[in-house]
């Protein structure tokens, strides 16, 4: 059964999507348009990249995370210099060992620019925060002067995964200047409505893969530090449209898969707790294909086909 599916922002928590995707792959369902920000991002391109489940687990198994960490050389070996560089260049580490990851594992599919994919079948949101407003990717490249279709996959990828501080923003050469853009989380972490219509149909099913409890199961936070305050902050802020936009519509087609204990940013996560969450993104869509309406549809077309 073809599908449409939006994969939620989550850093490293991306591992259970991975889960998510295995299980909805061994029940026949192929996507033909996906999308996502962040983590989600990475793994809708290499779904759309033709990409299956196993491979997908086996190349972030076997990549050493800390390697696509690269913070800037210096003369001067103190540590109060990656400071200075946080300072400076606005982020502590580069971003383009993660850029040249993601150019490298595309490749290996004949993909390099949008234009090597069929049209439409991928969207990525990064933020712009130099004119303060969402990028779709790679829709929104035309009102920048640059033609979306020639605009390489890896580098809108990094755009979408650039966490605010932790890498780098990536500099947007247009022909007006320079736009400095960073993770599409910052102002859409699940862009659940990107692939709504507007006569208000769907051309097929589809599935969100959010990393949470629903919102009227979600823990409240404890705040009682600086610290506190501006994760607080941050997740309000970066999870304020979503929310908006999930309440206005019914949550019957979203996987919710609760991993906010697991960190979002620790690259030397354990073996262990990668399978961890790969188990909960597995069971958690197992669950929800249990209820899901359009699940009957599919299992319909798997007797017909065996």
């Amino acid at each position: 059964m073809y599908i449409d599916g939006v994969f939620a922002g989550g850093g490293l928590k991306g591992f259970a999507l991975v889960g998510a995707y295995q299980a909805l792959e061994v029940r026949g369902y192929r996507f033909r348009r996906v999308a996502g920000t962040s983590a989600g991002a990475i793994v809708a391109s290499f779904i759309a990249a033709g990409y299956t489940a196993k491979e997908i687990e086996d190349m972030m198994q076997e990549e050493d995370l800390q390697n696509l960490l690269d913070p800037r050389k210096t003369l001067i070996p103190f540590p109060f210099m990656k400071w200075l560089f946080l300072y400076w260049r606005m982020g502590l580490y580069q971003g383009q060992a993660l850029e040249d990851w993601f150019f490298e594992k595309l490749s290996l599919k004949g993909l390099y620019n949008f234009s090597d994919l069929p049209a439409g079948s991928l969207k990525l949101v990064a933020s712009d925060l130099t004119n303060g407003k969402m990028i779709v990717l790679p829709d929104d490249l035309v009102h920048y002067g640059i033609e979306p279709g020639m605009f390489p996959i890896a580098r809108a990828l990094r755009m979408s995964c650039t966490i605010p501080f932790f890498f780098e923003p990536v500099r947007l050469k247009t022909p007006t200047g320079e736009t400095i853009v960073v993770d599409g989380g910052v102002l859409s972490n699940f862009p659940m409505w990107i692939f709504d219509e507007a006569d208000g149909f769907r051309k097929r099913p589809l599935i969100g893969m959010k990393l949470s409890h629903p919102k009227d199961k979600m823990p409240g936070r404890k705040i009682d530090n600086a610290l506190n305050l501006f994760e607080g902050l941050f997740s309000t802020m970066k999870n304020a449209h979503d929310e908006r936009y999930i309440s206005r519509k019914h949550e019957k087609d979203i996987i919710f898969i609760p991993v906010e204990q697991y960190s979002a940013t620790q690259f030397d996560l354990e073996d262990e707790k990668k399978e961890e969450m790969m188990e909960i993104g597995r069971l958690k869509t197992i669950q929800f294909l249990q209820t899901w309406p359009h699940a009957e549809e599919n299992r319909t077309v798997l007797k017909k086909k065996f």
